[in-house]
Parts: structure tokens; C-alpha cells; sequence
């Protein structure tokens, strides 16, 4: 298995769990940008968003709702958060498995990048 987050769901390598359901990951990101650095993956191997629409049913709904919950048991809602992902080389990708960064702990800054 050659994708580094299929091989994270599978447990063959190690990650910071913060949520899991039958469908979806999440785990600390290895290299955080902000003091709160989540990565919410669906455990179905999708390449990016741009892949999604052509999805039944749709992963998003899930990932939305794993998304909700973990700013809500980080007590990232009220100050707020960002919520980010990347399509391809040029938007900044660099595993090609559908993943949401979650990003808070501080103010964030726009543009991001």
C-alpha cells in the first residue's frame, strides 16, 4: 500500500487519534501549523476534493460531522478555526488522499499562503 494515509487507517503506521467512526480519521497533524492542527480523512481512499462530486453516497456529510465534533471537544468553536484542503500539486497537495486541515488555536492570518 503506497498511500501514506491509507497506511495510517490500516494501522500500519502510527498516528495521534482524536476521532474515529466507521467512516472517517482524524489524527494530529505530524508537522502542526497552528497550536491545533488536525487532519480529518475519509477512510476510503479518494485522491482529492476534486474527486468527490462523482461520489454516492457523498463521504462529506461525515467528514463535516467529525469535523463539528472535534472543534467542539477542542473548544475551538467560539474563538473559530479554519478549515482547509488542498487539490493537486499547484494547490498545495502533498499526499494525494482527501484530507480537511483543521487549524486553531490562534488568529489566523489571510491570505494563507
Amino acid at each position: 500500500m503506497s498511500c501514506l494515509f491509507c497506511n495510517i487507517v490500516s494501522g500500519n503506521i502510527p498516528a495521534s487519534t482524536v476521532f474515529e467512526s466507521k467512516d472517517v480519521l482524524a489524527f494530529r497533524d505530524i508537522a502542526p501549523q497552528a497550536p491545533v492542527h488536525i487532519l480529518v480523512i475519509p477512510k476510503q481512499h479518494i485522491t482529492s476534493a476534486h474527486e468527490v462530486h462523482a461520489l454516492t453516497p457523498s463521504p462529506l456529510p461525515a467528514i463535516f460531522d467529525a469535523i463539528h465534533h472535534i472543534a467542539e471537544e477542542l473548544n475551538l468553536s467560539d474563538a473559530g478555526y479554519r478549515i482547509v484542503t488542498n487539490v493537486g500539486n499547484d494547490g498545495g497537495q502533498t499526499v494525494s488522499h482527501l484530507h480537511f486541515h483543521i487549524l486553531g488555536g490562534r488568529s489566523m492570518q489571510w491570505p494563507p499562503g
